[in-house]
């Protein structure tokens, strides 16, 4: 089966896969998936590795979440997050592989 049909998607998937692009486009929300990777982590343990702050992270996180790219849970007072699902976490991996600036050397032209 082809990764890619020769028929288009409906409007509304085109829309949706838009939205849920431009969510991830946004830098501070780029660092945040980039950071949970494969693995989940908590509010706290996200602000400490991005070097941003709790509500900063916390709106963030919520954009994201209402794009259903990461799912939580609450463990106390404690909440985890993680992408969503492993699709999401490899699609992540190959957008950062492909688009990270090692691989666009703009001083290289085609």
């Amino acid at each position: 089966m082809s990764v890619l049909s020769d028929r288009s998607a409906p409007d509304e998937d085109n829309i949706l896969t838009a939205h849920v692009l431009k969510a991830m486009a946004h830098p501070l929300r780029w660092k945040i998936l980039c950071t949970l990777g494969s693995q989940e982590l908590s509010v706290g343990e996200i602000v400490d590795m991005t070097g941003t702050s709790q509500s900063n992270v916390s709106q963030h996180l919520e954009q994201l979440r209402s794009k259903r790219i990461v799912s939580w849970r609450k463990e106390g007072n404690r909440v985890f997050y993680r992408i969503r699902n492993g699709q999401l976490v490899m699609l992540i991996a190959t957008m950062r592989n492909v688009l990270c600036p090692a691989n666009l050397d703009m001083s290289a032209r085609e």
